[in-house]
């Protein structure tokens, strides 16, 4: 990246581009070795060797691995012949001078990193955590099962810092939620009574540069032992076979930024524990431990820890995604009230605000306005009448993903800051394509205290980088904020997009209906229709094809066009006859019907759909006409592959294959462990597969499987390791 400072040349003007992956040096309670497949000779390795070790810097450089003794090198050719190596994998060997731990990933084609931590051997101040195998597994069954039970976020959050804090016995240990802007916040605490309290303290986004924070989705671990270690570096600094600095990515040893340590040294910090919470690819936040002494951790500890984190992030997802399956449940509940004001009243803009808690209390929205065909209806508290146009103006023009929301619309559009009192913060859910029709929510300035981790206005003193932090006081400072409502919320939005969606559908029935019985409407219905998203298909009485729309034309194929009548749209389907049949059913009961069918869309390929045929009654009995709605199931095909996939690997777990060891007269502590483990796993499968609404639920569930062979992967690294323990 131009203008990024090389490691440890950063200043606070440039630290979010510092290159902290090329650090070139370690920490010192850890050997690094750059191995050179081609001949297994050791290319590049740390300055501490020696003490650490027992060998000679200028006796191992250059020269092959199998000089270190015992069997490192043997351990380290089976290991890459085996193994892709893309992620670090734990390994435990010996050397000449006693038992090793470590990890081995491949840096690049033919060249190998292995980190070591000598057994025997600690830091002079630094406390090593190394729990028994029996007690580590235990915790891990008792933290599993509380984290099953937390329904919130909040609740997941508590029982997260209770168990790490369990585990690794840090003096603080948080839980550290990002908001959209990137800042964040101290949601869960749990510390040594003799420590102040952080929780809810709020931390600028500068505080974790964007580098970090790519890092930390990548490597998921990462332990600082000692503040006031003396970084061993590399030797050479540069990488002989590339003259390039070595990426130490995905480096456990890898030597923090000193602007990091200053700022944890400012904070009277010693040792952290960092680990990752990952959800949907996305860094959602961090488990951070604080102690005020050196302490280190051996790798069953930081696995056991990893494991933590990766089923806290699966509860996350079910805990989200069950949100969004009960705001679907309150969407359905307002989609019938408004169909039927429809059908007897004739209007569902009227119905929709005759009540406004049905409206304002799910969003907590003090309240809102519906921009439909140039009219304006509104409820609650809302700005004027010229100021709602002004708005409507803003928000159309403004490129954003649907819904639209800001909290704060003054410091968003200053030339709007009347709204302030009214309509500080805006969500607004658009109706239409080609009108500027929307839905739209509002709250009221809320005045409110936000307490930082330190001044976020005065980042520092001085002008030497390692004489400054980001924050040289972290006193709790508090600013009053003002022209800022309630933020919205994942659930707020996922609401309003399906309320918006809903009220989209609605809108789309009445047009077809008045497309039937209103000719000189026409052709006003036909744009609206046209551009909606549901694929529609509009028939006389007697089979002809009136109206197609072009989501339809695009779901069904060219071939689509040339339908005239509705035997003609079922010679699309892979049977004909059954659509026919429940075409026929149709016209006859004068009930609506909805089944399953497939499209052909060529040669051996079919489109799963849902087709949907309304029946539209007029007078005396008649019937005048039928409107057939059509919905892509591909998505629904894949959450169910998906989930079905996901119960047979389940299943295939609890059968005992993902291969591992059984001892006799073993406890079954492990199995416990396990079951708890894929329990909490089905539970989530379960939560996340009730949600209609929200994130594709196929991906979802592809990740929870993944995340349940990386948890297996995990345990299984933990039991091999505290077995030999």
């Amino acid at each position: 990246m131009p203008n990024s400072p090389a490691f440890g040349q950063a200043d606070l003007t440039n630290c979010e581009r510092e290159l902290i992956h090329l650090a070139g040096s370690v920490q010192p309670h850890g050997v690094m070795l750059v191995v050179n497949e081609a001949d297994w000779t050791i290319v590049q390795l740390s300055a501490n060797v020696a003490e650490l070790i027992g060998k000679p810097l200028s006796e191992l450089l250059g020269k092959p691995l199998k000089l270190l003794g015992g069997n490192l090198d043997e351990c380290v050719r089976s290991m890459a012949g085996a193994c892709s190596l893309e992620d670090p994998e734990p390994m435990q060997a010996h050397v000449s001078r006693g038992d090793v731990e470590g990890s081995l990933h491949r840096l690049a084609p033919g060249v190998l990193v292995v980190e070591l931590e000598p057994l025997w051997f600690a830091t002079s101040d630094a406390f090593t955590v190394a729990t028994g195998a029996k007690e580590l597994r235990d915790h891990l069954a008792v933290s599993v099962e509380r984290f099953g039970k937390a329904s919130t976020v909040n609740q997941l959050a508590d029982a997260a810092v209770k168990a790490y804090r369990e585990l690794t016995g840090h003096d603080r240990v948080m839980v550290y939620r990002f908001d959209p802007d990137g800042h964040g916040k101290i949601i869960a605490e749990a510390r040594d009574p003799r420590l102040d309290s952080l929780l809810g303290h709020h931390y600028p986004a500068s505080d974790i540069p964007q580098r970090a924070r790519q890092l930390y989705i990548r490597n998921r671990v990462r332990v600082l032992v000692d503040v006031h270690y003396e970084p061993a570096p590399l030797v050479p600094r540069l990488f002989p076979l590339s003259g390039q600095d070595t990426d130490m990515s995905m480096c456990y040893l890898r030597s923090m930024s000193p602007l990091h340590l200053q700022y944890l040294k400012n904070m009277g910090v010693s040792a952290t524990l960092v680990v990752s919470l990952v959800h949907d690819g996305q860094l959602w936040g961090l488990i951070a431990a604080h102690h005020y002494a050196p302490r280190n951790m051996r790798f069953a500890v930081r696995a056991a820890a990893d494991l933590m984190a990766e089923v806290i992030s699966t509860r996350i997802a079910a805990i989200e995604n069950y949100a969004h399956a009960q705001v679907a449940i309150q969407v359905r509940r307002l989609e019938q009230r408004l169909v039927e004001a429809t059908s007897t009243e004739g209007d569902w803009r009227y119905a929709l605000f005759r009540n406004p808690r049905t409206l304002l209390q799910p969003l907590e929205a003090t309240g809102a306005a519906l921009f439909y065909e140039g009219e304006i209806l509104t409820t609650g508290e809302v700005p004027s009448t010229p100021e709602l146009r002004a708005l409507l103006q803003w928000v159309n023009d403004c490129p954003h993903e649907a819904p639209f929301n800001c909290s704060s619309v003054s410091r968003s559009n200053p030339e709007l800051a009347s709204l302030t009192p009214t309509a500080s913060g805006v969500l607004a859910m658009r109706l239409s394509r080609v009108r500027p029709d929307f839905l739209m929510w509002f709250r009221k300035e809320q005045l409110s205290s936000v307490t930082w981790a330190g001044d976020p206005t005065k980042p520092h003193v001085g002008d030497d980088p390692l004489e400054l932090s980001p924050r040289r006081s972290f006193a709790a400072w508090s600013e009053i904020v003002r022209g800022t409502a309630l933020p919205w919320t994942a659930s707020d939005i996922a609401l309003a997009k399906a309320l918006g969606l809903s009220l989209a559908d609605i809108i789309v029935q009445i047009h077809a209906v008045r497309l039937l019985i209103a000719e000189h409407q026409l052709g006003r219905i036909r744009s609206t229709m046209e551009s909606s998203h549901e694929p529609v298909v509009i028939a006389s009485p007697d089979g002809r094809v009136l109206f197609t729309n072009q989501a339809f034309l695009q779901l069904a194929g060219p071939a689509s066009a040339e339908c005239g009548s509705l035997e003609e749209v079922a010679t699309l389907f892979s049977d004909p006859q059954a659509v026919n049949e429940m075409l026929a059913n149709t016209r006859t009961a004068h009930q609506p019907l909805r089944k399953e069918f497939s499209l052909t869309r060529g040669p051996g390929m079919t489109l799963p759909v849902s087709l949907r045929a309304e029946v539209v009654p007029g007078t005396a009995g008649a019937v005048i006409g039928f409107i057939l709605i059509f919905a892509d199931l591909s998505d629904n095909k894949r959450a169910e592959a998906a989930r079905r996939h996901l119960e047979a690997s389940l299943t295939e777990a609890a059968r005992g294959s993902l291969g591992w060891p059984q001892r006799s007269g073993a406890s079954t502590d492990a199995d416990e462990l396990v079951n708890a483990i894929f329990t909490n796993v089905s539970l989530a499968a379960m939560d996340i597969a009730d949600s209609t609404i929200g994130p594709s639920v196929a991906p979802l569930l592809e990740q929870l499987e993944q995340s349940a062979r990386r948890a297996a992967t995990l345990y299984g690294h933990i039991r091999s390791h505290t077995e030999k323990s």
